[in-house]
This record gives structure tokens, C-alpha cells and sequence, in this order.
């Protein structure tokens, strides 16, 4: 052997070396990654049990702790101790949290005690939820900030699906024929895409199959879905049948160009003429919401699927293998989403009240727009919807503002959708994802390699185990086992009274 091939061989033998310890490392990094997330999980299932020890009545346990002072706690500030907020709060980015803390602080510390001080003059002492009241600012200013957010996004968005889709076209337009000297594009495809896209198109899912699919789909849903909502009509839905494929198409093709789905934005528009279409003597409300969810649900599976086939692309998988997956998750959804939903509505009897452990929000505020689709502005407060026009316009103006200034200032502007959120909900969940958001920055201060590679473990831990623990509550609520003590907080002067 000469000096250059024992010097070529010493150099194989170190880089497989080097390979060899790379793997290493990343196999342990892997599996340390795994114990933290393991560990994370396990404090945060059972902080959850400690918890629900003291759960006994409304209004109890560490949830409703008044770290802030009762005060503050009336306004919606304090820390809820919950670890999924926390967790949350380390995976999304600062600005998001930053921006619901804003949110909060405008609405809850600034604008509802201020208009609070109107009872009598802009509105009547109504019922507690009644929209003619404080409530009533509460959730459709919140309204007018999620519309406007969605409308500039969905402007923005569909401006791009079109130049995109005008770019392409100009460009097939300009290929040479067939025939011709030259009708390779260039560069050239790798050999890596032109194996992708042979395999791909070699399992294409036939145009009659997709297109018959679809007219059998509908003709279910215009017998089936009046069966379950007598408000919504066969026509109502045939109409959204009709209209679907376009609107899905621009939502696939831009969440594609963007990687931002608008799809609650097409089932808003979906409240807004239904439920007028309807209106309230037909039960324009329920109408609404039901063909929301129709429309919502034909475009986010158009966006998804499409996201998917791009990753059975990538990963040279079988078109039509996906879509018959596609096909059984949805069927096996079918069966384990109402499971689900029975299991909570079962163990929880307050499900979805305001004070309750899951409000769902977004569940009134769909409703609150159903009632404005068909009800019109005659039942807002008084100067309601100049409020709502003013924080429409601002959001507008404030996602215009953050596409227009360089980068490095546009990180620095609050986002409209994400202050919207604690406007009827509250602050709680905001102070606990900026908890999050605390620990992560401190951590990255300290040491930003660990915090990099082992954040989203921790993350996902307090997540995972809070949520776990939803199961065995369930269960336990179920079966009649309530939890034994009551920790409550109250102030000085309710105590002297008492």
C-alpha cells in the first residue's frame, strides 16, 4: 500500500469515525430529550391531581387563586397555575404572548371598567350573558378585531394566490412547443424530483372518482345534515357545495404560497349569508352555525390534503395510499370525535358556561355572529358599532404596518388576532403563557444550547401530562367521585360579614 492510500485510508477510517460519533451524540441527545419530556410530563400529570383535590364547588382550587389581589382577579388578572398555558406559552413565539398580555391590559385594565361606569346611559343593567350589555362589547369588539385581522389576511392572501397563478400561466405560456428545438425547462429537474414526480403521477387518483366522490358527498349531506339541523335547508347546502371548490381551491393554493390557513375566515362568511339567507324567523342562528361548519370543513380538508400529498411527495408515498388514509382517519373521526365529545359533555355539566373549567370562548363569539348575520346591528349597545369600526380599521391598520416596516421593527408590533382572544376572555391565559414565555427567555440567557434543544421537550411535557390528566377526571366525574375539599379565597370585609 503507498503513503497516499494509507493516507486516504486513515482519512475514510476518521470520517466514519467522526459519522460514527455524530450518531452517537445524536442518539443520546435523542434519548435525553425523551427523559425530559418524560419527566415534564409526569410533574405535570400529577400537579394536575394535586389539584383536583381542592376542586370541591365553583370557584375553587388553585385555578381561581388570586395571586394578584381579588381586584385584579374580578378583572380576569391572575395566575391560574396551569401548566398547559405555561407549556404553550414556551412553544409560541414572544410577540404572540406579548400581544395577548396587550389584549388583555386594553380591554380588562382599560376599556370594560371604563364603559362599566356608562351602566345607565349607554345600556341598561341587562342579564348576566345578555349582548344589550357589557357583554356585549366584550365579545363583538372582539368580533371586529378577528374579522378585520381576517379580512386584510384573506385580501392579502388571495392577491398572492393570484399573482402566483398569473406567473405560472405566463410562464406555460412561454414553454416552446412541442417539437421544437429545446422543450426542457430550465435548470433541469434533479434526479431526486423527477424520480418524486414520476411516482407521483404514475398513482394519480382518477378526475371521475374525485369528481363523483364529491357529488355523492354532497347529495348525503343535503339528505342527512336537515335530518340533524331542521334550520339549514337541502338548497342552503347546496349552495355551499357549489361554492366550496372555489374557495377551497384559493385556500389551498395560498396556504400553500403564505403557510397560513383562512379557514375560519370562509366559515364566518358562511354565518353571514346562510344565517341572512335564512333569517330569524327560520332559525337563521342555527342555520349559520351548521353550514359554518360544513363550509369550514370542506376547505380545511381541500388544505390539508393538499399539504399532505405535498409530503407524500417529498417522501415518494403513494397518492392514492394517502388518500385512502385520508379516508379511514376521517371515518375513524367520525366515531371518536362524538365519543369524545360525549365523554366531556358527561363529566362536565357546565360545559361550556363562562365560569366554567372549559368556557369555550370561540363558541359564544360564533354565536354572537350568527345573531349579527341575522339580526343585524339593531341589538349592540350604544356605541358599539362605532367601536367595532374603529378596532376593524385598526387591525387593518396595524397588520399593514407590520408588512410595511423592515423585519426587525415588524417583530416588535402586536398581532390584532392574538389581542382580540382576551378580549372576552380574559387575561389569565395570557399571564400564564408570558410565564412561559419568562422561563424560556431566562433559560436561553443562561445557556441557549440546552434551552434550544430541550425547550420544546418541557414544552410539550407540561402540555401533554395536563392534558392527560382531562381522562381520568373524566372518568372519575363520571362515576360520581367528587373531589374533597374546597379552597376558596375571599376578602376581609366578606369574612367580617359572614
Amino acid at each position: 500500500m503507498t503513503t497516499r492510500t494509507r493516507h486516504w485510508a486513515g482519512l475514510s477510517g476518521s470520517s466514519s469515525s467522526l459519522v460514527l460519533w455524530g450518531s452517537c451524540r445524536w442518539c443520546l441527545s435523542g434519548r435525553k430529550q425523551v427523559t425530559t419530556l418524560g419527566k415534564f410530563f409526569s410533574f405535570s400529570f400529577f400537579w394536575a391531581f394535586f389539584q383536583w383535590f381542592y376542586t370541591a364547588a365553583e370557584d375553587c382550587g388553585f385555578v381561581n387563586f388570586p395571586s394578584l389581589g381579588l381586584t385584579a382577579y374580578e378583572n380576569k388578572f391572575y395566575f391560574d397555575f396551569s401548566a398547559t398555558y405555561v407549556g404553550v406559552g414556551m412553544i409560541c413565539p414572544y410577540i404572540i404572548n406579548i400581544s395577548l398580555l396587550l389584549g388583555g391590559i386594553l380591554s380588562w385594565g382599560l376599556m370594560w371598567p371604563l364603559i362599566e361606569k356608562r351602566e345607565g346611559d349607554w345600556y341598561a343593567k341587562p342579564d348576566p350573558g345578555d349582548m344589550h350589555g357589557i357583554q356585549g362589547y366584550k365579545v363583538f369588539i372582539s368580533i371586529a378585531m378577528i374579522l378585520g385581522d381576517g379580512f386584510y389576511n384573506f385580501c392579502k392572501v388571495f392577491s398572492r394566490t393570484l399573482v402566483g397563478l398569473f406567473h405560472q400561466v405566463r410562464e406555460r405560456s412561454s414553454l416552446p412547443e412541442v417539437g421544437s428545438v429545446s422543450t426542457t425547462r430550465s435548470p433541469l429537474l434533479s434526479f431526486d424530483d423527477q424520480r418524486r414526480m414520476s411516482l407521483f403521477l404514475k398513482d394519480q387518483i382518477p378526475t371521475s372518482f374525485a369528481v363523483g366522490g364529491y357529488i355523492v358527498v354532497a347529495i348525503i349531506a343535503m339528505v342527512s345534515l336537515p335530518q340533524i339541523f331542521p334550520q339549514l335547508k337541502w338548497y342552503h347546502i347546496a349552495v355551499i357545495y357549489l361554492a366550496a371548490p372555489v374557495l377551497a381551491f384559493c385556500n389551498a393554493y395560498g396556504c400553500g404560497l403564505t403557510d397560513s390557513s383562512l379557514v375560519s375566515t370562509y366559515g364566518k362568511l358562511a354565518i353571514f349569508v346562510i344565517g341572512a339567507w335564512a333569517g330569524a324567523s327560520h332559525g337563521g342562528v342555527l342555520a349559520g352555525l351548521a353550514a359554518c361548519g360544513v363550509m369550514m370543513n370542506i376547505v380545511s380538508t381541500a388544505s390539508d390534503l393538499t399539504q399532505d400529498f405535498k409530503t407524500g411527495y417529498l417522501t415518494l408515498a403513494s397518492p392514492r395510499s394517502m388518500f385512502v388514509s385520508q379516508v379511514i382517519g376521517t371515518a375513524m373521526g367520525c366515531v371518536v370525535a362524538p365519543s369524545v365529545f360525549w365523554l366531556f359533555y358527561k363529566a362536565f355539566k357546565d360545559l361550556g358556561l363562562k365560569n366554567s373549567q372549559y368556557p369555550a370562548p370561540y363558541a359564544s363569539i360564533y354565536r354572537s355572529m350568527a345573531i349579527l348575520g341575522v339580526e343585524g346591528f339593531s341589538s349592540l349597545p350604544k356605541h358599539c358599532l362605532t367601536l367595532c369600526y374603529g378596532f376593524f380599521a385598526a387591525a387593518i391598520v396595524i397588520n399593514a404596518i407590520r408588512d410595511l416596516v423592515p423585519k426587525k421593527y415588524s417583530r416588535l408590533i402586536p398581532l390584532p388576532m392574538a389581542m382580540a382572544i382576551p378580549f372576552y376572555l380574559g387575561s389569565y391565559f395570557a399571564i400564564d403563557m408570558c410565564v412561559g414565555s419568562l422561563i424560556l427567555f431566562v433559560w436561553e440567557q443562561i445557556d441557549k444550547t440546552k434551552a434550544d434543544a430541550f425547550g420544546p421537550a418541557v414544552a410539550s411535557g407540561l402540555i401533554c401530562g395536563d392534558g392527560i390528566w382531562t381522562l381520568p377526571s373524566s372518568m372519575l366525574a363520571l362515576v360520581g367521585v367528587k373531589p374533597p375539599i374546597c379552597m376558596k379565597f375571599l376578602s376581609r370585609s366578606e369574612l367580617t360579614t359572614s
